[in-house]
């Protein structure tokens, strides 16, 4: 009927000025034989929207089929009826076995549909994108119920008008696969896993722990902690001591994406900055002082320093050495300039993060690079710890500031209140959520004079009291 590969067409016939039931039902059992050849190639470009055009041409054109039949019956004497009944009663069973088998098909390509667009809205980089993938997931989800339950009516038609029938037979089965296509459909709304993840794994940036936590503390986010790692019982260990015990879920798969977490924290600071600072304060450092195991450590390592270090303000400066786009790396030479341009201010450059690349400190630098492989910060109570080793060099050495390539290891401090710039290429669409909400968080993008604006907020942090 489709020899050259193009969709059937509906020939809406007419005899005496009535549509042909008939025809019109043989257009449909066509369309849908035409939709499911497609079967072996739907995963092939633009397979899989023909394979739709023509399931609800299908359908359409058996819903028509059906109308025109009551037509037909409607405009026929008694005498007449009983001569084309036989007629009648195939196209009748005939658009009631395409329409099962229609929406049997409709409601495996709803399912599939809403678990691939579930997919991509728990990717989605903010909440309302998010949100709106799984509002239309559910519609997906309630059309394939709608199928289910049509294909259920039209193979009742069949097993009253012809039970025995193979048309019967096949219209039982089409509808059982409706409903458990559509059964699994809603379990994929049900199932909907609203956590994120707090990753465990050397894989993942450490940093972005700070962005789960935080936002299950201002937000009240749902967190699943990645099982069978290393680092596993430390984190549930940071979480329950911030407060969040109540927040933890058991893991599943397909959480929400990380990448929205930054905008909830955004949205509490600028609802409330000095709320927010407060909780998450309260929350990642606790009201104990700070343990003398991490104090001791740090006024070991100032004490090498001392001529360099000694009651003077202090800038970190943040080394990354990662695989993970190595394009952002610290560079040796724009080192250099940064530890020169926090000197001439009069500030001390603290070194931290990853390992120096040639190993050389720069002159006036103090190093505490690599502080976190220390054993002091490795134990249960790891995370805790690596946000007081900043909050001590705060408090007690005049910490006033901390400089970077963007790396998530920052944004512990920054949450807290230390006043953060990070470098860039280009704008970070992720990490801007947080300028001009979280105090004293900026972005500098590597543009012209882009250094002396380096230098000119240094400057504030010198002069500041």
């Amino acid at each position: 009927m489709i020899a050259d590969g193009s969709e059937p067409v509906c020939t809406g016939a007419v005899v005496a000025g009535a549509v042909a039931a008939q025809d019109v039902e043989r257009d449909a059992a066509g369309c849908l034989d035409a939709a499911l050849a497609l079967a072996a190639t739907l995963h092939a470009p633009g397979q899989r929207e023909r394979h739709r055009r023509l399931l609800e041409r299908a359908i359409a054109l058996a819903e028509r089929a059906l109308a025109a039949v009551e037509q037909e019956r409607a405009g026929l004497q008694d005498h007449e009826l009983a001569a084309g009944g036989e007629r009648t009663l195939a196209t009748r069973m005939g658009a009631h076995a395409t329409l099962a088998r229609a929406h049997a098909a409709r409601a495996e390509d709803a399912l599939h549909g809403a678990g691939q667009l579930s997919l991509s809205a728990q990717r989605a980089p903010t909440l309302e994108a998010c949100d709106d993938g799984w509002r239309r997931a559910e519609a997906i989800a309630a059309g394939a119920e709608a199928s289910a339950r049509a294909a259920a009516i039209s193979a009742a038609e069949l097993e009253a008008g012809a039970p025995r029938s193979r048309a019967a037979r096949a219209a039982r089965a089409a509808a059982h696969k409706a409903e458990a296509a559509a059964r699994a459909a809603r379990r994929i709304i049900e199932e909907r896993n609203d956590a994120y993840t707090f990753h465990t794994e050397g894989g993942f940036s450490f940093g972005e722990g700070w962005h789960v936590a935080a936002a299950a503390v201002l937000a009240g986010a749902a967190v699943q902690i990645e099982p069978g790692r290393a680092g596993t019982p430390q984190a549930e260990a940071f979480l329950r001591d911030a407060g969040l015990s109540d927040r933890l879920q058991a893991y599943r798969s397909r959480p929400r994406a990380m990448k929205q977490t930054t905008e909830i924290v955004a949205r509490a600071f600028k609802a409330d900055p000095s709320s927010a600072q407060r909780r998450l304060r309260a929350a990642f450092l606790g009201d104990a002082p700070i343990p003398e195991a991490v104090t001791g450590w740090i006024e070991r390592r100032l004490a090498e320093a001392r001529a360099v270090a000694s009651g003077r303000k202090k800038v970190l400066l943040w080394i990354r050495e990662g695989l993970h786009h190595p394009h952002r790396n610290t560079t040796p030479a724009e080192l250099l300039e940064l530890t020169e341009l926090v000197r001439r201010t009069g500030l001390v450059p603290v070194l931290t993060g990853d390992a120096l690349r040639d190993g050389h400190v720069p002159e006036g630098a103090v190093d505490m690079t690599l502080f976190w492989k220390d054993p002091t910060f490795r134990q249960l109570d790891m995370r805790r710890a690596q946000l007081q080793f900043f909050e001590h060099l705060r408090r007690a050495h005049g910490l006033v500031g901390q400089l970077g390539v963007t790396t998530a290891g920052m944004d512990g401090p920054a949450l807290l209140g230390l006043p953060t710039m990070y470098l860039t290429d280009s704008p970070n669409v992720r990490m801007r959520a947080w300028v001009g909400a979280v105090p004293g968080y900026q972005e500098v993008v590597r543009e012209r004079e882009y250094v002396e604006r380096v230098r000119c907020v240094l400057s504030g942090w010198a002069e500041a009291s």
